[in-house]
């Protein structure tokens, strides 16, 4: 990936990346080595019981997220995989948007490890995953 792109068609080739974090409506706000912020919109069809929305589609939130910014930590040539993912969740979101917002706590050699940080419309924080991705280089 490139710098020097434009923000919309850097975020859409991100997107292209992972078909399934844009089939679920993910979008991105930002997207640097130090910061990937990106939202997922309420909508019936992403929702558990109740009216909430489901547990999965939140956690796909943070993992693309959490996997774009290890993957633009990567040195050149090399790709990355979630090797492990923990999420903890602490309240419901009913409405509105999810924000997550991906840091780099970790890169090395062999790994990248991200904590991502969802909040609702409120400023919130709603759930918390800390991911580890292998740093995978081309043989």
């Amino acid at each position: 990936m490139s710098d020097t792109l434009p923000q919309d068609e850097l975020h859409a080739q991100l997107l292209n990346l992972v078909p399934f974090a844009a089939h679920l409506g993910v979008t991105f706000a930002e997207a640097g080595p130090d910061r990937v912020e990106s939202t997922l919109e309420w909508s019936p069809e992403l929702c558990t019981a109740g009216g909430v929305l489901h547990g999965g589609a939140m956690m796909s939130l943070a993992d693309t997220a959490g996997a774009v910014c290890a993957f633009l930590n990567l040195p050149p040539g090399a790709t990355t995989s979630t090797v492990e993912s923990k999420t903890n969740f602490l309240r419901a979101v009913r409405s509105g948007t999810a924000r997550a917002v991906a840091r780099p706590l970790h890169v090395g050699g062999s790994f990248v490890v991200v904590q991502t940080d969802v909040y609702d419309d409120e400023g919130r924080l709603v759930g918390q995953t800390t991911q580890t991705q292998a740093v995978l280089r081309g043989s």
